[in-house]
């Protein structure tokens, strides 16, 4: 039976999409997807204004027995926000900074505020959050505690988990509540007092880790201490420690939960002090990439806050990219791989000691072969070239593209070289070419293996890879995720990695705090098969001898790009196009202002290519061309996205030649003629000029003429001089002119 959404109006303040209606399809179409592989059409999409919206959806949801999505930024690699259920965006409204204490260094806010965003708001006091993940411009604080969130100075500064003091929440029966760091007398009193859901989470979870049998199956089967980096399934390790020293934290189990556990309304995050001013870094050049894991172990005990690798594969893509063929500048021949070692100080002799020191020691060990050491604005932008490594890699040419997989697989540091030594051997096997980048420090490199999703055989190697990987995880007992999560991705190797008596465990967890699955249903625990809802649905074998449609005969040259579908696919979904104003740079302008998921770069590329994918021929001329000219409406044209966009998705290319095929179909609309006229229209609005300007400075004429050609009601018109800047010209006297010329230019106000 049909949900009916318009029931849920009374006392919900928010937006709400929800039917097959232009505007709502849109919508839900942009929120099908995130930065992972998967695809699925939500039944709604809610953009709650406050924790009271929230209160309402999750009432609504246990009515009608649906699943409630918490989703930020969207930048989720696991498919974590990929649902059939309702998607509940608080990256609008849910921004605020709620309370900041400077002595007790603590700030508590809403989940929407953008990491970066916040570090700049408290930099004037000398404060910072610390954790730092690749996306730290657009990744919100309710998104880093979901996934546990790490970064690039995860050696120094850990993760969100620990430093969380707490976190506000509304658990499934709608109550609010607020976990954090309880003594175990507290703890008591709570399961011995009535019984509300909050009490009884206390209850089930001191007695399901203090029993002695799961105690001791936690400690044999979680990665083995060393491992860092550590993210998959509910944090059981460390309430098991918790308990060890006389206390329980909750918030402890929330970080890391993927939204599966409660709705986060706040949170109560540690501070730390600004690093020292001085930063370098050693860029270290390597022929070989073992040669570079080899000169890590070195590395790690150098005392740096990172050791970063990056691969050949994504150096060279940073050549196809404007703004990060820039960020090149330091490179020295043509290295296999590198590791971006940094360093603090508070002296710039200090600073130069270390990035020398380490220096000494790698020659010495005969490791590495050119040493350039980057200063002040320079690191800066060499870490953009490493934070861009996903989307640059969205520029290989072909359809087997570099794929989330086992991207997030982490060993203990000192594993490491082993670890990749038999990956590589297991990828070669399948003759599947890679990229590694990222956290050497950490004991996690990204890889990212090059599979064609579009083919059965593709989907089919998609899996035994990580089938195989997980073997190799269990054999080095590392983390089948380390920071980005398991989601529905990698959710059903969980008992192959850490056994079926954890993954039981973590399927108690979900009932003691979800028994009805209103919350994130399918990520972690149930999760259906990693090859359901893949963005492609590969054709059945009988129909691959078919001739398939060709495209639509495009006016631009996409041949650069491949094709045009080629351009919208590349399109990563790291969301670097939801970056606000502060953040500073051009892309994207309209979702600086609308703060809005459908006026992003990604959900224009992300509505075009699922209309390409579906209607290659009627490109413009049906009624589903409404869905992609809704979502290309407010791209401004300022070819932002061209450079900034790591995978230069270049929407206004796209958007100017879908246009041109829709307005071919359905006629060119009376406000685009309007305006491009606009010169001729000022120009005779000008003979008339005391008219026009009383009709612009008349609130309800000006109205009227503004919703007739399809402009906002509350938009200015610009006011018109009687007489032009060429008459005025043509009735002065020239004059000689000796030395200098002056020029005029005249517009059209």
């Amino acid at each position: 039976m049909p949900v009916d959404f318009t029931k849920l109006n009374s006392g919900y303040s928010g937006e709400l999409y929800f039917d097959d209606s232009v505007k709502h399809r849109t919508i839900r179409i942009a929120y099908s997807t995130d930065a992972s592989v998967y695809q699925e059409m939500p039944l709604a999409v809610a953009i709650p204004k406050n924790a009271a919206d929230i209160g309402h959806l999750i009432a609504f949801a246990r009515k009608h027995d649906l699943t409630l999505v918490p989703r930020t930024a969207g930048t989720s690699l696991a498919g974590q926000v990929v649902s059939h259920g309702v998607i509940v965006d608080v990256s609008k409204y849910m921004t605020a900074i709620l309370e900041l204490n400077k002595e007790e260094k603590w700030v508590r806010v809403q989940p929407g505020v953008v990491r970066d965003d916040l570090n700049a708001w408290l930099k004037p006091m000398g404060l910072m959050f610390a954790p730092e993940t690749s996306t730290s411009s657009r990744a919100m604080i309710g998104g880093m505690i979901g996934n546990n969130s790490c970064g690039l100075h995860s050696m120094i500064w850990s993760n969100t988990r620990n430093n969380l003091i707490e976190v506000t929440t509304l658990l499934a029966d709608g109550s609010e509540t607020v976990f954090g760091p309880l003594d175990i007398a507290t703890a008591q009193n709570k399961r011995n007092s009535a019984e509300n859901l909050e009490n009884l989470i206390y209850d089930n979870i001191l007695s399901l880790i203090g029993n002695e049998h799961n105690q001791q199956i936690i400690a044999k089967n979680f990665p083995k201490p060393s491992v860092t980096r550590r993210n998959s399934g509910y944090a059981l390790d460390h309430l098991a420690a918790q308990l060890n020293e006389n206390y329980i934290d909750l918030s402890s189990l929330i970080a890391g939960s993927e939204g599966t556990l409660c709705f986060i309304t706040e949170a109560k995050l540690k501070l730390i002090d600004l690093p020292p001013k001085e930063v370098g870094m050693v860029a270290v050049h390597f022929n070989s990439l073992q040669e570079a894991l080899k000169a890590n172990l070195i590395i790690v005990k150098s005392g740096c806050s990172a050791s970063e690798l990056v691969d050949h594969v994504i150096l060279e893509q940073a050549l196809n990219n404007p703004e990060q063929a820039q960020n090149r500048f330091f490179l020295v021949g043509q290295p296999n791989s590198i590791l971006m070692v940094e360093f603090f100080d508070h002296t710039v002799n200090g600073l130069k000691a270390k990035c020398e020191n380490l220096i000494e020691q790698l020659k010495t060990a005969g490791l590495g072969y050119a040493y350039p050491i980057l200063t002040g604005s320079q690191t800066k932008n060499a870490w953009d070239l490493r934070k861009a490594g996903l989307g640059l890699l969205r520029n290989l040419k072909g359809d087997a593209q570099p794929v989330n997989l086992i991207e997030d697989c982490a060993v203990a540091v000192e594993d490491l070289p082993d670890y990749i030594g038999d990956l590589e051997v297991l990828l070669q096997k399948h003759n599947t070419a890679y990229s590694m980048y990222a956290h050497a420090g950490d004991g996690e490199l990204h890889v990212e293996p090059l599979v064609n999703l579009k083919t059965a055989e593709g989907q089919q190697l998609f899996k035994t890879i990580l089938a195989e990987t997980a073997e190799l995880i269990k054999k080095y007992r590392g983390a089948l995720s380390g920071e980005h999560g398991d989601g529905r991705l990698r959710g059903n190797y969980i008992p192959a990695v850490m056994g079926p008596e954890i993954y039981s465990l973590f399927k108690q967890v979900k009932l003691i705090f979800d028994p009805q699955g209103l919350f994130n249903q399918g990520k972690i625990t149930d999760t259906p098969d990693m090859l359901v809802d893949l963005r492609y649905k590969p054709a059945p074998v009988q129909a691959r001898t078919t001739v398939p449609p060709q495209p639509q005969k495009t006016v631009f040259d996409f041949s650069e790009e491949e094709s045009m579908l080629r351009l919208t696919e590349k399109c990563s979904g790291s969301g670097d196009c939801r970056k606000t104003h502060i953040t500073g740079g051009t892309m994207c302008p309209s979702y600086m202002a609308t703060r809005s998921e459908k006026d992003t770069t990604r959900a224009r590329a992300n509505v075009l290519r699922q209309y390409l994918n579906k209607k290659p021929q009627l490109f413009g001329q049906d009624q589903d061309a409404e869905t992609v000219k809704d979502v290309l409406d407010l791209c401004l044209a300022c070819k932002g996205c061209r450079t900034e966009c790591p995978s230069s998705v270049d929407i206004t290319k796209l958007r100017a030649e879908f246009l041109h095929h829709y307005h071919t179909g359905h006629g060119i609309p009376f406000r685009t003629k309007l305006i491009g006229n606009f010169s001729n229209q000022m120009k005779l609005a000008s003979t008339f000029a005391p008219l026009y300007n009383l009709l612009g400075k008349t609130p309800l004429l000006r109205k009227t003429l503004n919703r007739l050609v399809g402009f906002h009601p509350d938009r200015s018109l610009p006011e018109v001089a009687g007489r032009t800047l060429k008459a005025w010209h043509r009735k002065r006297q020239p004059l000689q002119a000796k030395e200098k010329t002056v020029y005029l230019f005249c517009d059209e106000f």
